[in-house]
């Protein structure tokens, strides 16, 4: 770190010194909900969160099911391994992504997923696109996507301190069986949460009948949380959790190396042969809290160690990552100040059949704060800054240091009664970024000349509508991150410059039984100025416009029905057009009101049998790719039962 660099964090610590000092000054008082904090004033400003209640209607056996009904987040089709989420046309590894607020890192090989995560114990999960706060941490250029999993307090029944759920769930088109089995209590100020996940079945079948191979699942997923509480609101856990992807994946041979492809059925020109892969994340965090806390001192601490590896046949790649995090919540007359210190040691490692392999190391020490308040009755802010320090070392030996500054500001003003008006920008330096681990060295060494850092700059712009029964919204957004170095060749120099823009529209229907809610999205992704290609990966894709419907109606005597729908329109910005489409699902469930303790459901997915290739799926622009279609019809049946 040179001595200019250490000045600049020198200052950078003394703002925030100052600005916690006045926060103290300040007395305290009960703010109640901020309502620029409120959830749809976040909405508008591409803060979304999927909720726990939106979750379990949703009744997910994968990430891709957990954003049904969010035409904003999609997410690419086939295995476990090869799911990839996309934001408003933008590749999650462009955003920061975390799990109970632990940095993930990025995924190992372009044909696989960034993150593996199996959604048997989400409680919920926020999204920020474009507009990330400080205080999301690092790295996030094109916004964040925070994971959050289930405490003992949310699983247990209100005056129980043990309990337990088994779920146990099939279909039709892939049979096999999906099972887990989660168990909690606490005792004193002691609680614990364990919790397996098995979910084993063939490949399934797409709209036409044919079998798409490779995109059974195989996947096992472990997850034990502990906690303890002492009476004056001291919290330590500990969470580890793991999951790992190890079925049979489609590959193909060129050059005397075979390589997994599980987000293509096939490569023209290549014969397919399933073979043998992995795809593994382990976590573990140890965080402190305190949940009673009094006057200014509020603080949160976190350490968390994360691995990420895929063994690809051809090449193993292993991302890890320790990171920690140290802030504080000010309370402040009108609001709050969340300020703090984060790092992170990243590492992305390959071993290759071919004997090539190397290293490259990243790390990165920031300084943060972000504000909420309210200003007036009518008019709520946040706004915050973050600097950050970076070193990066690549495969070759060569070391690279930097650092840059990071702002964002929004805006909630109550128009009328019903209406309100909101606007956010951001500034977000991005550091360096790391290749992709599978391919360091392959081949060929990697050279750094010319290796730097990227930066994005986004704003949204919108309208809300709420009379309490009906609610609608609009905005419009860009995103734009500029210098994105090559992460799987061996010239890291080379750049790219990103753009989504486009805009976003919701209309809703909510009684005390029911709801109804369409959401329409059209995202013109351009990469260099020419529409993004569907195999830019670690960037993004060419999503274009997208609609969502879901609903739900408690009818009573513990029926519940429901449904959700996405739709594609046909695109044709892409050299080759991508077909439009529309898949419908519907559910009924039934909790026997002797019974309580069970849930018993039917849906039925994909029920005209379309068949489609999801917007997000790679390869489907490609003349030497036959894109994964998605699932045919399926009826699945769910039952669940706890004790």
């Amino acid at each position: 770190m040179t001595l200019t660099t250490k000045t600049r964090l020198l200052m950078a610590v003394s703002c925030l010194t100052v600005t916690a000092a006045q926060a103290q000054e300040a007395a305290p008082v009960d703010l109640g909900t901020i309502r620029i904090e409120a959830a749809d004033a976040q909405a508008l400003l591409g803060n979304d969160t999927v909720t726990e209640d939106e979750i379990e209607q949703r009744n997910p056996n994968s990430v891709a099911d957990v954003f049904v009904g969010e035409s904003s987040v999609t997410v690419s089709g086939g295995a476990a391994i090869a799911q990839k989420v996309i934001v408003n046309g933008i590749e999650e590894s462009q955003l920061s992504v975390t799990i109970d607020g632990a940095r993930q890192n990025k995924g190992a090989f372009h044909h696989t997923g960034n993150v593996l995560i199996d959604p048997a114990l989400l409680k919920k999960v926020e999204i920020s696109k474009g507009l990330a706060p400080a205080d999301a941490g690092p790295g996030a250029l094109a916004g964040a996507i925070a994971y959050e999993t289930k405490d003992a307090g949310d699983l247990l029944e209100p005056g129980d301190d043990f309990g337990g759920q088994l779920t146990l769930g099939t279909d039709t088109n892939a049979g096999g069986l999906r099972s887990t089995l989660s168990i909690f209590g606490r005792q004193g100020g002691f609680e614990y949460v364990l919790s397996g996940t098995r979910h084993d079945s063939d490949d399934y079948e797409d709209g036409d009948g044919t079998t798409i191979q490779g995109t059974g699942a195989d996947l096992t997923d472990y997850i034990a949380k502990l906690a303890y509480e002492s009476p004056t609101g001291h919290r330590f856990s500990f969470a580890s959790s793991k999951t790992e992807d190890t079925g049979e994946r489609i590959g193909q041979t060129r050059g005397g190396l075979t390589f997994i492809r599980p987000d293509f059925a096939s490569v023209v020109g290549l014969d397919s042969e399933l073979v043998e892969a992995l795809a593994r994340r382990t976590s573990h965090t140890l965080s402190y809290r305190n949940t009673r806390p009094e006057g200014w001192f509020a603080p949160e601490v976190q350490l968390t160690w994360n691995e990420q590896k895929v063994d690809v046949i051809g090449s193993v790649g292993t991302n890890t990552s320790f990171s920690g995090t140290f802030k504080n919540e000010f309370q402040l007359g009108n609001g709050t100040l969340t300020a703090g210190l984060d790092f992170f040691r990243d590492t992305a490692e390959s071993d290759a059949s071919t004997g090539d392999s190397g290293k490259e190391t990243h790390k990165n020490v920031g300084l943060f704060a972000q504000a909420r308040q309210d200003l007036s009755d009518r008019v709520s802010v946040s706004y915050g800054a973050r600097y950050d320090v970076q070193d990066f070392e690549g495969a070759d030996g060569s070391d690279f240091d930097d650092s840059g500054v990071s702002v964002n500001g929004a805006v909630d003003v109550i128009l009328t009664d019903t209406l309100t008006f909101n606007a956010g920008i951001a500034s977000s330096w991005g550091g360096y970024e790391l290749g992709e681990a599978a391919l360091v060295n392959f081949r060929t060494p990697w050279s750094y000349d010319g290796f730097g850092t990227a930066r994005a700059r986004a704003g949204r712009v919108g309208l809300r509508f709420d009379n309490g029964t009906w609610q609608a919204s609009g905005a419009v957004f860009r995103t734009e991150v500029d210098n994105i170095h090559n992460v799987f060749g061996s010239d890291r120099s080379e750049t790219q410059n990103l753009v989504s823009r486009g805009y976003e529209a919701s209309l809703g229907y909510r009684t005390d039984r029911g709801f109804a809610r369409l959401n329409y999205t059209y995202a013109d992704v351009d990469l260099d100025d020419e529409t993004i290609t569907t195999t830019s990966y670690y960037l993004g894709r060419p999503i274009g416009h997208l609609f969502a419907l879901e609903t739900g109606w408690d009818m009573q005597n513990g029926w519940m029905v429901g449904g959700s729908a996405e739709l594609a329109l046909d695109n044709d910005d892409t050299e080759i057009e991508l077909d439009g489409y529309e898949v419908f699902n519907a559910y009924v469930s039934y909790t026997p009101p002797s019974m309580e303790n069970l849930e018993v459901r039917f849906d039925v997915r994909n029920i005209f049998d379309e068949t489609y290739a999801k917007r997000s799926s790679d390869g489907l622009d490609a003349t030497n790719v036959v894109a994964l279609t998605e699932p045919g019809r399926t009826f699945a049946l769910t039952a669940k039962i706890r004790f």
